[in-house]
């Protein structure tokens, strides 16, 4: 939801481009990252709300923490040392991305993860996405077009 909340703003900032080619006099317009962060946020929040009372009141209980599969007999699994039996368990993984230390790759602290591109209080003069999947791909067009010069670094293992 946060990514398609930017490239919408993205998708903004390139029609507002376009205008004078359509006709459209469009002077002194301005871009707030401020704005749109705080607008985004909420936005983000409300959805999580409506979805975990949904959840609540179709009678689904979300249990948080690390969890494991064990041994008895009937689908159980052990969370934060309180086990569970349901016919239906479902894992939610989620996931983290693995950021290397600053003696496998130097100035590796400086940078951050895809999670720290929407914690931006400001849009960032430059920027340089490393990677070449799709969200390095939708970042890097995102801040590119609202004003960050912005640069792509792709990783090759052979020479071409």
């Amino acid at each position: 939801v946060c990514g398609q909340v930017m490239w919408n703003t993205a998708v903004h900032a390139e029609f507002i481009h376009d205008h004078a080619d359509y006709g459209f006099e469009t002077p002194s317009v301005k871009f707030s990252w401020r704005t749109i962060k705080e607008k985004r946020d909420a936005y983000v929040r409300r959805l999580n709300d409506i979805y975990e009372n949904n959840v609540k009141k179709a009678h689904i209980d979300i249990i948080r923490g690390y969890g494991k599969f064990t041994t008895d007999p009937e689908p159980t699994i052990e969370v934060n040392g309180k086990k569970y039996t349901a016919p239906h368990i479902l894992i939610a993984t989620g996931g983290h991305p693995a950021v290397p230390s600053n003696s496998e790759v130097p100035g590796a602290s400086l940078g951050m993860t895809s999670d720290g591109f929407f914690d931006l209080e400001e849009l960032p003069r430059r920027s340089v996405i490393v990677g070449a999947g799709y969200i390095a791909v939708e970042i890097a067009g995102i801040l590119s077009t609202l004003g960050s010069k912005s640069s792509l670094l792709i990783r090759q293992d052979k020479v071409m």
